[in-house]
């Protein structure tokens, strides 16, 4: 492990908790909920869908309990890189790599959903082709590339801009139903709107992988640990303030917009937001309301992105990745190479793929290896190294963890079977990897 003096030199800690908390909160909300909430209203089939966006909160408050204990003890580059390492002692090198093998695939199909999610939300705008709408995915990554290629304080402060204008946005979704809000539409439920067949419990699963999809970002905090300043504190923090925010408006958000459009009208549009405006004022401010969508959208690219670019980064100065991810910028102290072939593979997915299966595929792949396994490593942790200094425990141990494992597990084996096998497909063939590299190494007696 290279050792956090060098560390140090290399990234500045030149975040706030304000704007550690604005990247958490840009970088969970982007386009997720406004491309989400007619696919979760519609697995669900009417306002029960409520229920998915609970569990999703919940399920966001226990992992956030994890990824609070582990950031603040280990505030370092690469965030589960780093945490599966220090859990599973012999074995943490084993699913580390894993974690970064998962990620070389993984991270560019998230930047690149937001892509795609742009693109389908500007043809409310713009009449676009299937190939037009390509082209503006790709070219979106690119603009992503120009805006974080500059130093730490800098992507701080273009952060906290684009909080106000996240945050500014669903506010004013949310104030704007009272005028037409109807209660009766968001609280009345058919008779078998709670029949516990297992179809509902499917139902449930896959609409709650979609909520927690719009919720997921609430740890990117933590991949920048070696850029926080105070992390001890301030990571977990601006985690919870984060997960605490955004559910409270993706809960009125979702409530407003049942009040003032028919579940089924919300079920099947691609646009909710937009007609949801239009509904209530007219097309001009549809329109302007959803450029605010799009620079939502715009704002979670730039979150994500940026944290994504610091995992194969903190693999590199260890030694465990290719060595060319592990250069940082010279005068702007920023890992530039990461970022951008991270960037280069997701400008390609976005070319190749479609919304709703990149949604279900990010999600079910990243269950097993870094949700599950950190969460399972803390628990293992806390028996076997009772004594370890925490300068942050989660309240109710285990509780959290416990839920947070079951939740994640009633995820996954209610998720399509495919996703489901190239979940496991990924892992397989990183473990045939990492034991053909640990073999190599042996033979030539040097590291992976």
């Amino acid at each position: 492990m290279a050792n956090n003096s060098t560390e140090k030199t290399e990234l500045e800690r030149g975040l706030s908790l304000t704007q550690a908390t604005a990247i958490n909160m840009i970088d969970m909300v982007g386009i997720g909920p406004f491309v989400t909430m007619s696919l979760i209203v519609g697995a669900m089939k009417g306002p029960q869908c409520i229920i998915a966006w609970l569990l999703g909160a919940l399920l966001a408050f226990m992992d956030g309990s994890i990824w609070s204990e582990m950031g603040a003890k280990w505030p370092m580059a690469g965030g589960s890189y780093v945490f599966l390492q220090k859990l599973y002692g012999k074995w943490g090198r084993m699913f580390a790599f894993l974690f970064i093998w998962q990620t070389t695939i993984q991270a560019p199909l998230v930047i690149a959903s937001g892509a795609i999610g742009f693109a389908q939300y500007l043809t409310y705008l713009v009449k676009l082709t299937g190939w037009e709408q390509k082209i503006v995915s790709g070219a979106l990554v690119l603009v992503l590339v120009m805006l974080l290629y500059r130093n730490i304080r800098t992507v701080g402060k273009i952060s906290v801009v684009l909080w106000i204008i996240t945050g500014g946005t669903i506010i004013w979704l949310i104030l704007s139903g009272f005028k037409d809000f109807k209660p009766a539409q968001v609280f009345h439920f058919s008779d078998d709107a709670f029949d516990f067949t297992p179809l509902f419990f499917v139902g449930l699963g896959q609409a709650s992988l979609k909520t927690i999809y719009s919720f997921l970002g609430y740890y990117n905090v933590c991949h920048l640990g070696a850029e926080i300043k105070q992390p001890e504190r301030n990571i977990p923090r601006s985690i919870f303030i984060s997960i605490t925010g955004i559910a409270v408006l993706y809960l009125g958000m979702q409530i407003m917009v049942l009040g003032v459009l028919p579940w089924r009208k919300v079920a099947g549009s691609d646009f909710v937001v937009s007609i949801y405006f239009e509904h209530l004022y007219n097309p001009t401010v549809a329109k302007i309301a959803t450029g605010l969508v799009l620079i939502i959208a715009l704002s979670s690219l730039f979150s994500v992105t940026l944290g994504y670019s610091r995992v194969p980064y903190a693999a590199a100065i260890d030694g465990n990745f290719f060595p060319v991810f592990g250069k940082v910028h010279a005068t702007k102290k920023f890992p530039h190479v990461s970022l951008l072939i991270l960037c280069a593979f997701a400008f390609v997915f976005s070319l190749l793929f479609k919304m709703k299966e990149v949604i279900t595929a990010i999600v079910t792949m990243r269950i097993l290896i870094q949700f599950l396994g950190q969460s399972v490593g803390v628990i293992l942790w806390h028996l076997n190294k009772p004594t370890d200094v925490r300068p942050y425990k989660m309240w109710l141990f285990p509780v959290p963890a416990i839920i947070a494992i079951l939740v994640w597990l009633y995820i996954l084996f209610t998720s399509p079977v495919f996703y489901i096998g190239i979940a496991f497909g990924i892992i397989l063939s990183g473990l045939l990897l990492y034991f053909l590299l640990v073999r190599k190494a042996r033979w030539n007696k040097s590291g992976v």
